[in-house]
């Protein structure tokens, strides 16, 4: 159980622990997130900003194995919860587990007071095994959600990637632009609402995955399409509000009103200002080049968890 936030290798580990302890069991397994993330609730103003939404996150524990993704709704009343109710309450009340797997500094519990101590000691008495998974760490320092968010903040996306399971993902709706990209030969689909953390300011290449298809309409998903990503604002037209524009390779079509994914796989430059229309296109052709070879790489496609 915990927020799963981006889902990395740390997690991954932890779910392969749990995995072990269900084959043995002859049980299934499941992995217990909290939405919101109760910093939303406690510490709005301060919360870290989310690297996933409860549906990318459930999608991605899946994906490393687990039977299930339960999700426990948080609000003030959840998190009043002593270690002991909470114990009690969800873990041995509506979940029944048989056995948890932990890392070695979960807490749990109003004010976190609970730890990994008084969780063993609780399950004893039932009869409930707890599992300890080890740390994780790449080069000096441990695998975490907030290494990572301090990762995506920077732009260094290649070495978020690394201690993710899979490509680190933005979802938004497609909306009207200036269509500046489009009279320069490079239609963008500009994104709103966007939930999640956004990387620096700057061009990266990317895959954007194509909205499902509607109900009844046939056909399963599509392949992804090479993209190339701007972010922040687009100083040579004098704009100074940050935009989220995705131009996708060899696509043309409408996408407006529809939700678009964009995996980020490669961060190209920075933003610039260019002195004339004809520099710019230039450059854009460049990052469009160089968006499109890195698309085409070979860990461009799938899970980054193998390493």
């Amino acid at each position: 159980m915990g927020n799963f936030d981006g889902v990395h290798l740390g997690h991954a580990a932890i779910v392969a622990r749990l995995l072990e302890a269900g084959q043995r069991l002859g049980l299934p397994t499941a992995a217990l997130t909290f939405d919101p993330h109760p910093a939303r609730i406690l510490r709005p103003d301060s919360a870290p900003a989310a690297l996933t939404t409860p549906e990318r996150r459930a999608e991605l524990l899946r994906a490393l194995g687990v039977d299930a993704v339960l999700v426990q709704p948080v609000d003030r009343a959840f998190l009043a919860l002593s270690a002991e109710a909470f114990y009690g309450k969800v873990l041995r009340g509506s979940v029944a587990a048989a056995a948890i797997v932990e890392g070695p500094d979960f807490r749990f519990g109003a004010d976190r007071l609970g730890d990994l101590r008084l969780l063993e000691t609780l399950a004893a008495g039932d009869g409930v095994k707890v599992i300890t998974a080890e740390v994780l760490q790449r080069g000096t320092e441990t695998v975490s959600s907030s290494r990572i968010r301090g990762l995506v903040s920077a732009g260094e996306i290649e070495a978020a990637n690394e201690l993710l399971t899979a490509p680190y993902r933005l979802g938004g709706h497609v909306v009207h632009g200036q269509a500046r990209g489009r009279k320069l030969g490079f239609p963008t689909a500009n994104l709103e609402g966007i939930p999640t953390l956004l990387p620096a300011a700057g061009v990266y290449a990317g895959l954007a995955h194509p909205p499902a298809p509607a109900a009844g309409a046939g056909g399963g998903a599509s392949s992804p399409w090479p993209a190339a990503i701007h972010i922040g604002p687009n100083v040579s037209f004098g704009a100074t509000s940050v935009t989220v524009e995705v131009h996708c390779i060899g696509f043309d079509g409408d996408l407006y009103g529809q939700r678009l994914d964009v995996d980020f796989l490669a961060r190209l430059r920075d933003t610039r200002r260019f002195e004339s229309l004809d520099d710019l296109k230039a450059q854009l052709a460049t990052d469009v080049a160089r968006a499109a070879a890195v698309a085409a790489g070979p860990r461009s496609r799938g899970g980054l968890a193998g390493g």
